[in-house]
């Protein structure tokens, strides 16, 4: 198997160095030395932080928009635009505002403006996913410009969550369905303009409330494919790349003498999903088996170079509610092929056991990942049949449950340890929820709802330790690894941090060396 996965990493690293060799000799090459290009994989879906959900949209709109709460390294929440809150009883949140906050448009921010903003959430007024966070505020009060007051149906303690930063920022009063277009915010940067497919384009906001960001200008320019980003790099066309390249391009790139690697851990964590459904699945024997036949260390060794931890549960390791599991699942093949005995399912003549489909999308370092895990799962007799497709055609199949297993990867979402709930409650079965695999426990289930509803930090802390060893137990989804945070970035750039998150706050205090 051992050699079989040096094959594999062979692989990646010819290609890597076919595209090393595209960027020997490549000089600089800036059209303005006083505007730093971040280089993206796609375009941010909406600027408008009432819809964005995809990571590009979020990650900008971070830099626009200010939220009423922010999350610290520990994943606690602190204050923003609040400068404090209080909760009077378990149904009301009562928030008090920053005084001599602006817009960039030169509006002051008020309660009004924060009222504005959940409401036409809450009322449709803009369609959006988001605003199932807020299904439980049942109405908001503004006694006066800096006070905001939220009555809830009923206890709800992920709603600070849903306001805190990347989950959503406060627009002007009576922004309307169009404001993407024209983006308004009270965050360090402002909006300059939006070529869908090309380029986002911000600017230092010179009457925020916080420290003035010493970049003046930010370029995100759009380049969907892996290996042009690393030759924009090397050619000096491009300053930043975070989280945007493959681990042999990261090794490749740490010896070009011009450029700088940050990197930490992570919090993004990938995943494996089963189908619980399936025949040999439904069986929690062979879920643990196929979790004891997977040698994550090797995998991160050599194709992730290193890059990433084991993972023992979707909340980060240094969060508030993590619990370390009481059953865990280092590599042991022997222990696999016992429980697949026991489980009655002897292996064949030729070696397998059953088959499983895996299904993925066509990135390449999804479908290499695809087949390290087949090579895997053959020495234990499982074949895994792995089926690559289209983004849109591979999300839409395992939504609808079209799928033994597939694997992906939680970013942000995680940092909220409600994320159990969204991913394995019976009431997240899609399209309700992320419980793609149908996973069904009455008591995981009850626990979930009492730390959505309770007040005190300990009872959650409680709840949610309980919840992640039934889930290490029963394994409707195994965590395999924590990719680490790596930021890829020009040496004319100095202050730059690789964020566990993966946002774009060091930008705000980053600086040029030789800006004109």
């Amino acid at each position: 198997m051992r050699r079989g996965l040096r094959r594999l990493h062979h692989v990646a690293a010819y290609v890597c160095a076919l595209a090393t060799l595209a960027l020997v000799g490549c000089g600089p090459s800036h059209t303005d030395p006083a505007t730093v290009t971040v280089l993206i994989e796609s375009s941010p879906g909406s600027l408008d932080p009432r819809v964005g959900t995809d990571a590009q949209s979020e990650r900008i709109d971070e830099l626009i928009f200010d939220s009423l709460v922010k999350k610290d390294a520990h994943f606690d929440l602190q204050p923003d635009l609040a400068v404090r809150w209080e909760m009077p009883d378990p149904t009301t949140y009562i928030f008090h505002l920053r005084s001599g906050v602006f817009f960039q448009n030169g509006q002051p921010l008020t309660a009004r403006d924060v009222q504005w903003t959940l409401n036409s959430l809450i009322n449709h007024a803009v369609l959006s996913p988001k605003y199932q966070a807020y299904r439980n505020v049942q109405r908001i009060d503004t006694p006066d410009p800096a006070t905001v007051v939220l009555h809830l149906s009923q206890p709800d303690a992920s709603l600070l969550w849903s306001l805190s930063d990347g989950a959503i920022g406060i627009v002007p009063y009576g922004s309307g369905t169009d404001f993407q277009k024209h983006p308004i915010g009270t965050g360090p940067f402002r909006f300059v303009s939006q070529q869908m497919d090309k380029d986002v384009i911000l600017e230092a906001n010179p009457h925020g409330w916080q420290t003035t960001p010493k970049i003046k200008r930010l370029r995100f320019a759009v380049v969907p494919d892996g290996t042009t980003r690393a030759l924009e790099l090397r050619k000096g066309s491009g300053d930043v790349a975070q989280n945007a390249l493959t681990p042999d391009m990261v090794w490749s790139l740490r010896r070009d003498p011009a450029l700088r690697v940050a990197e930490v851990p992570g919090t993004v964590v990938q995943y494996l999903t089963f189908n619980i459904h399936d025949p040999h699945l439904r069986d929690v024997r062979v879920r643990q088996a196929i979790a004891y036949a997977i040698d994550r260390k090797i995998i991160i060794d050599s194709l992730l170079r290193g890059e990433a931890r084991p993972a023992d549960s979707l909340l980060p390791p240094d969060h508030w509610a993590h619990a370390a599991p009481q059953i865990t699942y280092a590599f042991d093949p022997a222990r696999a092929n016992a429980l697949l005995d026991a489980a009655g399912l002897p292996r064949n003549r030729d070696g397998v056991r059953f088959h499983l489909e895996m299904k993925t999308s066509t990135d390449e370092g999804a479908r290499l990942m695809a087949l390290v895990l087949q090579q895997q799962l053959r020495a234990v007799g499982i074949a895994l049949d792995v089926r690559s497709y289209e983004f849109a055609t591979f999300y839409s199949d395992i939504t609808h449950g079209s799928f033994g297993v597939y694997s992906l990867r939680w970013i942000g979402g995680n940092e909220d340890p409600d994320i159990f709930r969204y991913a394995f409650a019976s009431s997240s079965i899609p399209p309700r929820g992320a419980n793609r695999g149908g996973y069904r426990n009455t008591t995981l289930d009850a626990l979930l709802m009492d730390a959505a509803t309770a007040t005190s930090r300990e009872q959650r802390r409680k709840d949610y330790a309980q919840v992640q060893q039934i889930v290490a137990r029963e394994l409707p989804a195994i965590p395999l690894w924590y990719l680490d945070s790596v930021t890829v970035y020009n040496h004319r750039l100095s202050g730059i941090q690789a964020s566990p998150s993966g946002n774009y706050y060091c930008l705000e205090t980053a600086a040029l060396r030789s800006a004109r």
